[in-house]
């Protein structure tokens, strides 16, 4: 029954959310790599996986699921079951000094480079919501631009309305998207996370894409499932 009712929660959040825009996704071929504003990112640690750091104490999970830091440096969590690997969520961090573009975007909205931050404070939060929006808005943008110059109309992009949300002690975005076939079903689907602690940009995704190499899962329904579990994950994140 819980699975059940985990798999129609995240049917009724997928189709519930207002489509925000319609662009052209490919429906056999694997995407390209898209570049986003974040270009240059922090290498694997050799000290290990950061998620052995940043998981809260209480990693959320179904019943009979497992939810722990990869083994090895990839900054990877494993979703499993019954010793079968179901899926996996990565995290990325881009260091302020090498995102020229997110700088920008800072100073446009009142934060300078290299600033104290305080994080509860409701001025910051005004200030650098709308940032991380921005930083959203031309993921998708990319993302449709990518899409729309190779592929036909099979399937359209709908893109979910950004949310704020607590990322650790950090305010972020809640963020996705997903490809919807023209015949009906879901060709793919993304889920993600953005935060910014004052020096560096952390990403958080996941997604059921055949076209993804990392952070993935490869049915809909486990994705589905673990949706609601993800972003009790997210908040308890030991960020920064």
């Amino acid at each position: 029954m819980l699975r059940l009712y985990h798999l129609l929660l995240g049917s009724i959040l997928l189709v519930s959310i207002p489509v925000g825009a319609k662009f052209v996704l490919p429906q056999f071929s694997p995407p390209k790599e898209i570049k986003s504003s974040a270009v240059v990112k922090l290498p694997n640690s050799n000290e290990g996986n950061i998620w052995q750091k940043i998981l809260g104490n209480t990693a959320a999970a179904p019943t009979n699921w497992q939810v722990a830091a990869c083994e090895g440096n990839a900054p990877l969590l494993c979703v499993s079951s019954k010793g079968k690997r179901l899926g996996t969520v990565e995290i990325n961090i881009y260091p302020l000094t090498n995102n020229e573009d997110f700088r920008k975007k800072l100073l446009a909205a009142g934060i300078p480079s290299g600033s104290q931050v305080d994080y509860q404070s409701s001025q910051y939060q005004t200030q650098v919501l709308p940032v991380l929006k921005a930083w959203v808005a031309d993921h998708y943008a990319a993302f449709a631009k990518d899409r729309q110059s190779q592929y036909g109309k099979e399937i359209t992009f709908s893109a979910y309305p950004p949310q704020p949300v607590p990322i650790g002690k950090l305010q972020g975005i809640r963020y996705g998207f997903a490809g919807l076939k023209e015949q009906g079903g879901v060709k793919e689907q993304h889920i993600g996370h953005v935060a910014f602690d004052g020096s560096k940009l952390y990403v958080i995704t996941t997604a059921f894409d055949p076209g993804t190499q990392t952070g993935k899962f490869e049915q809909l329904e486990n994705l589905a499932i673990f949706q609601p579990y993800l972003y009790a994950i997210a908040s308890d994140l030991r960020l920064p």
